[in-house]
């Protein structure tokens, strides 16, 4: 039986997009006759330097020496080089508009609101990036943001990059140990922070966190302190300066300077979880992200100038990285800092209305909370701008396709994304001139020669393995911070397969040339021995509404694993017997027998990361007995304490 797609884009919308340009453009130059996705994606394997030599073309890449080479690629997926010889500036091409158009569009959870055109963001950057001279910073050095999402960690952002020294961030509500075990790593020159942050209606002071995190890294000579949210009588440390006098005396009519730097110069730092110890320091190069960014937003998304591109996140998740990289486009960018939910479930679609979004991205799980309190945005908001919904950070059940296309909008393209910090992008996204089929993953990203494969590598279509790359591509890291000889980046991605990058991902690809991610392969259940990511039981537990949120873990007994499900109830609605019974009955006649979990137990919270993924790690580990390594990377880890010595997991 054929699957019926949720959606198709219209033929004008085709003949007109970024992507059918490209097609035309690649076809004309290579003397091709390219007609659709899949055959562009197969020549974007084939001819991976062509393929990029082509997105560096068509995207407008601005740099200042060419490559002599654009792929050395006859070794390890490590070592290959793409590029060589070619110097650019990532600054320079975010900042490549210089009129009156919108770059920067802000508002908080209080609906103050800013905006910065593309010649008002030339100017602060100009600002910034005299000061951060006059601070000593150079080439290389490290710049760091313990910053909201608000415009002037852009701004600190392109002056770091504009100077070639290197940008990382974290959000201000990670704990004072979260951040050290980052920052402290990377030992930055100058670090950005907010005197306060407003989230759900409360105002959050962090001068007393500064004042920690100074004191142990010693290698931060200057700290900027933004002036942002209205807070107490808190001091900064003596090496702070309020960003208001520390931009005294700067020239306002002085242009940005752009430092050329090497295609595989660092750019970015971002992290990993870190819940099973310190996180790893992921270097991400400077032309690879620039390139991957640039196809993913313009040749996947169809975002150009007079777009407008939004994503709920923070400053410590890669998708502000990638939301930022929306000002290369000449697209309007909007900021959103605060709660999602305040005052209640529809200040997001209040957002996408007043701003006129054009792509929204936002988390699977918000999606489905959304549903959850009953909000049937298409009823009460006009969205007509919506063009594009963008959903990460877990995967999107088919019921979660069923609610957007009934209830928030029936034309757009909901465009499930999967990728993470490791690439700082997607392997697997939407398309804007492709169809959606309940529950996939548009297709595999253009130049990435993704698979599924066997534990003997064989590759799979239909049948669910694991997410793996097994050729080189501009997005993989340059290198692991203080790993000189590479062992913590091939352990990383390289033990399972030792040629093929193995991003630990549970995938399918379809016959439709999507994919489904089924969960984390480090977290498959293996009750019996047949292999069951977690997503499988997600599905069926989201059909129960009286259940908010779920986590499940595998827990060993005897010589076996037996799937244990936690759930967190509804307002108003306890777990019973007979629920226990309904949603037993729904796992087993959706999936099989082995889906089943052996307990089903109410908690009142589930542990998350900062950027809000729930950490089926650190609830396995705690099950049995092993203490959470770093409990610093969880945005509520005094959740952990309500499963540790659960009496009802010892029978």
């Amino acid at each position: 039986m054929t699957e019926q797609a949720l959606w198709q884009p219209n033929p004008q919308h085709i003949k007109k997009s970024q992507l059918s340009q490209f097609i035309d453009y690649v076809n004309q130059k290579h003397k091709l006759s390219l007609s659709d996705y899949s055959q562009l994606h197969q020549y974007s394997i084939d001819n991976r330097a062509l393929f990029w030599r082509d997105v560096v073309a068509f995207c407008g890449l601005i740099y200042h020496q060419d490559a002599h080479t654009d792929l050395q690629d006859d070794g390890h997926m490590i070592e290959a080089q793409w590029f060589v010889g070619m110097t650019l500036n990532f600054a320079e091409n975010l900042l490549r508009k210089n009129d009156d158009d919108i770059a920067l569009s802000f508002t908080d959870e209080n609906n103050a609101t800013r905006q910065y055109s593309y010649r008002q963001l030339h100017q602060q950057v100009a600002c910034y990036q005299q000061k951060l001279k006059q601070c000593g910073v150079t080439k290389g050095d490290r710049v760091v943001g313990f910053m909201p999402n608000i415009p002037e960690t852009v701004m600190a952002m392109l002056a770091t990059t504009s100077l070639g020294a290197v940008w990382s961030s974290t959000s201000p509500d990670f704990g004072i140990n979260g951040v050290v075990d980052r920052f402290g790593q990377i030992e930055p020159k100058v670090m950005f922070c907010a005197n306060a942050y407003y989230y759900n209606g409360k105002t959050h002071n962090c001068l007393e966190k500064v004042k920690h995190i100074n004191a142990q890294i010693d290698s931060i000579e200057h700290i900027v302190v933004v002036e942002f949210a209205d807070q107490g009588n808190e001091t900064p440390p003596d090496n702070a300066l309020y960003l208001s006098d520390w931009l005294a005396g700067t020239d306002n009519t002085a242009q940005v300077e752009f430092t050329p730097v090497p295609f595989d110069h660092p750019l970015y730092i971002l992290y990993s979880s870190g819940t099973t110890g310190k996180p790893k320091c992921i270097v991400h190069r400077t032309g690879g992200i620039l390139l991957q960014h640039l196809k993913e937003l313009q040749l996947h998304s169809n975002i150009t100038t007079g777009k407008s591109l939004f994503y709920f996140t923070t400053c410590g998740w890669m998708m502000w990285n990638w939301l930022v990289s929306g000002l290369a486009t000449g697209a309007t960018v909007v900021l959103y800092d605060g709660s999602p939910f305040y005052p209640d479930g529809n200040r997001l679609f209040d957002l996408i209305d007043e701003q006129k979004i054009t792509h929204f991205g936002t988390s699977a799980k918000w999606i489905s909370a959304v549903e959850k309190a009953g909000l049937k945005p298409r009823q009460s908001h006009d969205l007509s701008s919506l063009e594009t919904i963008f959903s990460t950070g877990s995967p999107l059940l088919p019921e979660n396709f069923d609610f957007v296309y009934r209830d928030i909008k029936q034309i757009v393209c909901l465009s499930s994304i999967s990728g993470g910090t490791d690439i700082c992008s997607c392997f697997a996204l939407g398309c804007s001139d492709l169809p959606v089929y309940r529950g996939q993953l548009q297709c595999l990203g253009l130049g990435l020669s993704v698979k599924v494969l066997d534990e003997d590598k064989n590759s799979l279509i239909g049948e669910p393995g694991e997410l793996a790359c097994d050729k080189a591509f501009p997005a993989m890291p340059v290198y692991f911070w203080n790993d000189e000889d590479n062992s913590r980046y091939k352990s990383a991605y390289f033990d399972k397969y030792p040629d093929i990058w193995c991003h630990s991902d549970r995938a399918e690809i379809t016959p439709q040339g999507g994919m489904i991610i089924y969960g984390r392969s480090d977290t498959t259940l293996n009750p019996g021995g047949v292999r069951i990511g977690t997503a499988e039981i997600y599905r069926q537990v989201e059909k129960h509404p009286e259940i908010l949120e779920s986590i499940v873990v595998g827990q060993q007994w005897g010589d076996d694993t037996r799937v244990i499900l936690f759930v967190v109830m509804q307002a108003g609605y306890q777990l019973n017997d007979e629920l226990i019974k309904q949603i037993k009955t729904t796992i087993r006649q959706n999936t099989t027998p082995r889906h089943v979990p052996a307990k089903i137990i109410a908690v009142s919270d589930i542990p998350k990361t900062i950027s809000g993924k729930i950490v089926e790690l650190a609830v396995r580990d705690v099950i049995h007995g092993q203490e959470v390594a770093n409990t610093d990377a969880l945005a509520n880890p005094e959740a952990l304490n309500l499963f540790k010595n659960l009496p009802v997991l010892q029978d």
